[in-house]
């Protein structure tokens, strides 16, 4: 159905907001048996909805300009 865009949750603030407005963040998340050697046996990626004023408060632009700006630093070295 043309304008109808699925809705998220705000992982932050529980605000209910369509898809295509809602930043996308990846998180990962490690489980380990012994912690005191850093020994990670499982990790898992999941992804993680903010809501624009959410991912502004948290910061998510400018960690994923600092991102892009040394992939592209990568790609062109």
């Amino acid at each position: 159905m043309r304008g109808s865009e699925s809705l998220v949750r705000c992982d932050n603030c529980g605000r209910t907001v369509p898809r295509n407005k809602a930043v996308m963040d990846e998180r990962t998340i490690r489980y380990g048996i012994d912690m005191n050697n850093r020994d990670t046996r499982f990790m898992t990626t999941r992804k993680v909805y903010y809501c624009i004023s959410c991912a502004k408060h948290k910061g998510i632009f400018q960690r994923k300009a600092e991102q892009a700006a040394r992939h592209a630093a990568r790609n062109n070295a």
